[in-house]
């Protein structure tokens, strides 16, 4: 049996988010995962384990079947295997983010996370140039996709600089940067780096919103069990972010890439259901993640993160589910972590999910949505033994 394992990113949402005290998933027209919800089981995941930060690389980690409490070392690692970075086993990776900033002080205020969702063609000519200024033997600067980059400093596991505790800047949009400089003060190297990044940047970043560098969710290089030979399916992942084909990378699994596809609204999603149909033509298990829902989210757009989910349905559910009306395949949908427009970042909270067969039990439910899935009663408690329980229901 075919396995279509969708992933609207950020989909999830607290009520009176949107008109009539809904939620955005409540509010968007979702035809399709109704119909799958009503027709299939649907019940919570708990994505994020106890004590762990809420992000979409720890929830997409436990989606995936892996237990981030036992192989997560930091976001920055799972995209440099994205990039297929050669490492050793000692280097400290960083995700680093482009960001516009009032100032990088302590009285600084973080404006805008992803410097106004600069354009690939445009920042990876400045991550270029920072490393051809700025790279040497101890930091070395990679150019990734939009404002995601990496910052690898080699031999920094055994540094100062692991232990830093920095925030993700999608978590203090609007909020100030004092917590963050003062951390970033305790390691000298690290401080300097951040300012003459921004003494290029003010050269060479004219006419963009990329004020700044910020480093942050680092670790060790990643190492996963190889999929197939945990869950016996042949694996791909479709996705635009590189912390997505970053774990599937690690895990063996294919790694498709979908000209057009950009992480936000406006992704490429017939790109996205040709690739996984495709795929399946040989394989048997598709991971299909949908980033626009959260990148609305943290914009606080309840508008925009409801259109996100409604074409999530229409473009990705409505299309897969028509191609392979008729066939041995099953349907498992869900969001990786709450995005609630009020907090305008990531929340622990149990997701929905749904589980769709030919020959599963109706659950009867009217729509697909938190509340729903709440009420179902069924609780995977820990967000790595989703995959496995799915696996067992289609055995």
């Amino acid at each position: 049996m075919k396995l279509l394992f969708l992933i609207a990113d950020g989909m999830g949402g607290w009520a009176d988010e949107a008109p009539g005290g809904k939620t955005c998933l409540q509010a968007a027209a979702t035809p399709n995962m109704d119909e799958l919800a009503a027709t299939g089981t649907i019940g919570t995941c708990r994505t994020i384990p106890q004590g762990m930060a809420p992000g979409s690389d720890v929830a997409n980690m436990s989606l995936l079947g892996f237990d981030p409490a036992k192989y997560h070392t930091g976001r920055g690692p799972i995209e440099a295997a994205a990039q297929g970075l050669a490492l050793d086993p000692d280097d400290l990776v960083w995700r680093m983010n482009l960001v516009n900033l009032t100032e990088l002080s302590a009285q600084g205020t973080m404006l805008d996370y992803s410097s106004g969702h600069i354009k690939t063609e445009v920042s990876r000519p400045l991550v270029e140039d920072l490393q051809a200024t700025l790279g040497d033997e101890t930091f070395q600067f990679h150019p990734g996709v939009q404002y995601r980059h990496l910052l690898v400093h080699k031999g920094g596991a055994l540094e100062p600089e692991a232990a830093l505790r920095i925030s993700p800047p999608h978590d203090i949009t609007g909020k100030s940067l004092h917590a963050d400089m003062r951390e970033f003060s305790r390691c000298a190297r690290m401080w300097d780096l951040l300012f003459m990044a921004e003494e290029r940047l003010l050269l060479t970043a004219k006419g963009t919103k990329a004020r700044s560098i910020w480093p942050w969710g680092q670790g060790r290089p990643l190492f996963l069990p190889d999929f197939k030979q945990t869950f016996g399916r042949t694996g791909a992942v479709v996705s635009a972010v590189d912390l997505v084909r970053g774990l599937g990378r690690a895990a063996g699994m294919e790694v498709i890439e979908v000209p057009g596809a950009t992480g936000l609204i406006d992704t490429n999603y017939e790109g996205k259901v040709e690739a996984a149909l495709k795929f399946l033509e040989h394989g048997d298990f598709a991971f299909v993640h949908l980033e626009g829902p959260d990148e609305c989210g943290h914009a606080g757009d309840a508008t925009e993160k409801i259109e996100a989910i409604r074409r999530f349905d229409a473009r990705i559910v409505g299309p897969l589910r028509q191609a392979l009306a008729g066939q041995d395949a099953a349907f498992l949908v869900t969001c990786d972590h709450f995005t609630p427009i009020a907090e305008k970042t990531h929340t622990p909270d149990p997701v929905p999910f749904l589980l769709w067969r030919a020959d599963g039990e109706p659950s009867g439910v009217s729509a697909f949505s938190e509340a729903e899935a709440r009420a179902a009663g069924l609780e995977i408690e820990a967000g790595h033994q989703l995959l496995p329980w799915v696996l067992r229901q289609l055995a």
